[in-house]
Formats: structure tokens, sequence, C-alpha cells
């Protein structure tokens, strides 16, 4: 069982930083997430009190399914039926922990995979120059095969706009390419059988060939109207699709941004996390006349391979190569670096180096975020990490790949390690829970796309044991 790790030291001396209580009731962990964020992930997963007392005039958790539907049935909560906090609560216990059944395999490393918002489609993008767009109900058809156009080394990120119309994708490039994926060609050969208009991120005053960079992370705006990028060239990157133009260009870091994404609907906030180790919040109201990020946020000993926002311009999650992933709160943000960043820079390289064990003990002097999660390997590749859908888990978990081969899931507020999903044969570098049902698609390197269920199947045979050195 891996614990959130709080580190209440500072600079400057041994205080709790602010926002995080000591207070806590019996039975309870000592590592126990004692934050608001834990408060809203209880409204968001846990039935109503009443329903909790069904039977035995106490509150216990969890409360089983016969219980609450008696509780329903007796309106209880006076409402007649169940809130959207009930039905978290039951659907969240139903994890996707069975099988897996194999969508897909291909002779080539899979590097991206996301249900798109309604959980209707699935993509997942390979190192080929592959990418496939599956009919979910539609029994996994392939809907869309694309074969991407000026690849360089492999496709880094794919994003399907709001209104499932559009597709973009990334590589080791500045140039982005978008595809129509709701046309009625199946076979999309780039600029053979359909176009994929390129979209240049690159400066425009720039020389050709001078600023050659890649685009790590690339994600739409909740409007569908912009283009947020993270770059090798330490920057972040905004498109404004309906002007065909660069809106934005940020010199964000001092070195790779690998993660990038908006805070919440309204685009005006951003996230970034880098290989300088640091968590960064981007307000672009303000950027104009600051040049400045909002605010930094320490906390990570090695550089971060991605971020997922909570959705609500608030939270956040990152995870990092030094084999964690962090919570945070943007309201302790501060306003510049004060501690120095420790690292192992020189000496280690994740790429094809194990994490030393002398520095799993190390800490950062400032820690500023509110848990760590622990157990999960980041090693070899950029692995992602996520919440769980808000629907059907109320944002009650955190997933992620590793590159031990493996997904594991985390309770976001205990800490707890409460599934670990083996099957792969290389590292899982991304996955993807269906937004409302207890089902979770993972990614790997050995090139099979696997999902599994909460409903039992009869697991398969692993594919065949292959060792693969590939990066980013």
């Amino acid at each position: 069982m891996t614990r959130p790790r709080k580190d209440r030291s500072t600079c400057e001396g041994g205080s709790a930083p602010d926002g995080v209580g000591t207070s806590r009731g019996h039975n309870v962990p000592s590592s126990y997430l004692d934050h608001e964020v834990a408060q809203l992930t209880k409204l968001r997963s846990e039935p109503n009190g009443l329903l909790s007392r069904v039977g035995l005039g106490k509150s216990l958790l969890p409360v089983s399914p016969v219980m609450m539907l008696a509780g329903r049935e007796s309106n209880y909560s006076g409402r007649g039926r169940f809130s959207s906090a009930d039905s978290c609560h039951v659907l969240s216990r139903y994890l996707p922990i069975n099988g897996p059944r194999r969508i897909d395999q291909m002779n080539s490393c899979a590097y991206v995979s996301q249900f798109s918002a309604d959980g209707s489609l699935f993509v997942a993008g390979f190192q080929e120059s592959e990418i496939r767009i599956y009919n979910v109900n539609g029994g996994w058809e392939v809907q869309k095969d694309i074969l991407a156009k000026s690849l360089r080394w492999t496709i880094t990120d794919a994003s399907l706009s709001p209104d499932q119309h559009y597709l973009v994708y990334a590589s080791m490039s500045p140039i982005v390419h978008i595809v129509n994926v709701s046309s009625s060609v199946t076979k999309s050969h780039a600029n053979v059988t359909e176009i994929h208009e390129g979209l240049d991120f690159s400066v425009g005053d720039d020389i050709e060939g001078e600023r050659s960079f890649g685009i790590f992370s690339v994600k739409f705006s909740t409007d569908g109207r912009e283009l947020v990028a993270a770059s090798s060239d330490d920057s972040i990157y905004v498109y404004d699709l309906a002007a065909n133009k660069l809106a934005l260009h940020i010199p964000a870091h001092k070195s790779d941004v690998n993660s990038v994404c908006f805070a919440d609907e309204s685009g005006n906030v951003i996230y970034s996390g880098s290989d300088d180790n640091l968590c960064k919040v981007w307000d672009r109201r303000c950027f104009v006349t600051t040049g400045q990020a909002a605010g930094v946020l320490t906390g990570h000993l090695e550089g971060i391979t991605f971020i997922d926002s909570r959705g609500d311009g608030r939270y956040f999650i990152s995870n990092g190569k030094d084999q964690s992933i962090k919570l945070w709160d943007i309201r302790k943000m501060s306003s510049k670096v004060t501690c120095p960043n420790p690292r192992l820079r020189n000496e280690w390289d994740y790429r094809w180096m194990d994490y030393p064990p002398r520095a799993r003990n190390r800490k950062h002097p400032n820690d500023q975020s509110l848990a760590t999660y622990e157990g999960h390997s980041v090693l070899r590749t950029l692995i992602r990490c996520y919440f769980s859908p808000a629907y059907s888990t109320g944002q009650k978990y955190i997933y992620t790949g590793s590159s031990d081969s493996s997904v594991y899931i985390y309770d976001v507020v205990t800490g707890a390690q409460v599934a670990r999903l083996e099957y792969h044969d290389d590292p899982v570098r991304d996955c993807s829970w269906h937004p409302f049902y207890p089902t979770l698609v993972s990614s790997s390197w050995d090139g099979v796309i696997a999902e599994w269920e909460f409903s039992g199947r009869v697991p398969l045979k692993p594919p065949s044991r292959r060792r693969r050195r590939h990066f980013y």
C-alpha cells in the first residue's frame, strides 16, 4: 500500500505549509490527505448521509448497493432518487481491473491512447506513423486509419476536437497536422487520400531550420478554437485555429516542456511541466503585461512527464521522473523559486538507467504539493497520469501508466494503491478510463491496445516478450 507523502518542511524552517491541516479523526492513517480537495472528493463520491445509515443507525463506508437501493426505495434522502454522488459511490466500487481483452496489436510502439469526451471514439497513436480511431459503440471497429505525414521519430501526441470532427497530431517537429475525422474516408493517407493540413508553430520571424523543435504535448481548448502545445525549445505555444496563426509564444521554462494543458473550460489559465522540475501556472490575461508566470510550484526532484487538470481551475496532478505523482493546489504557488532545485541529472538518465535506490528517500526542501503517490515507475518514456472520470467516480482515483508494464490506480484521499493491472510486456506510456463506464484501455510499447473492464473475462496470454529501447 502506498500512502501520500507530505513534506512539512520549508526553506526557512519546519512549519507546515498553509492549507494543510493537522487534526484527524480516529482510525485515520497519519498520511491521510487532510485538505479541501479531500472534502470535495468526498462530496462527489460519498452517498447521502441518510442512505449510509440504512440498517445500522450509524455511518459505515462503503455502503453496499443493496443497502443504497433499499434506502432509495424508502426515500431516505427525500429526493426519491440517487444524487450524482450516490451514483458515483456505487460506480466507483466497480473498478476496471478484469480482463484484459485485446483490442488491437500493431508491430509498432503505442504512444498515445485516449477516449473521446463522450466515450464513443478511441484514439491510439503508434510510433510507425499510424493513428487509429476506433468506434467504441460499434464493436471497436476501426473508423479511421490515419497514416501521418512528415513524422519525426514518433507521434508524440494526438488530440480530438470537442465536436469530434477533427484530430491533431504532433511529432518532433514544429508542424502539427490536422485531419478531418468525420469524413467518409476510412484510410486517411496524408495528402494522398486526404489533406492533412500543417499548422506551423514556429515563430513567424524564424529563419528556416534555425529553431527546429519538437512538440511533446498538444491539446484542444474546450471550445475547440485554440490549441496549446508544449515543446522541446522550452516554450509553450497557443495556436488560433480560426485565424490560422500562432497566437502566443511563451518562453516558459529552462528545459524541455513535456506537458501542458488548460486549467478549465475558460482557456485563460494554463498549466505546464518541464524537465527543469517545475510546474508553472500561466494566466494569459496577465502575461501580456507582466511577461511572467502567475506562479511556480516546486516539489519534484526530477523532470515532469505529464500534467492533468482536475478541470476546476484549482487542482492538478503531475507525473515525475522522481518516480512519483504529485497533487497540487495552485493557491499554494510562489511567485518565484526560492529554494535550490536538487537533481541527479549529471549522474542519471531516466531513458536507460534505473532510478538510484539512494535517491528514493530524498525530499525537496520546499515541497509545495498536497500529496505524493508512489509505487509506479517513470522510466524510458514520458509516462502519463490522469484523474479518474468525474461522472462515474467523482475523480476519486488517480491512474497512471508505468515503465514496469503495468497500470496503477491510487485513491486520491488515502493514497492507497487500490489496483495494479498487469498484462503488457513493455512500458505502458498512456492509458484512458472511459468517461461513463468502468472500462480502462492501456496502450504499450509492445504494440497492444488492451481493454480492462469490471465484468470478468478470461485473461489473455501475454504478448510475446520483446525488449524495446525507445525514448520520449
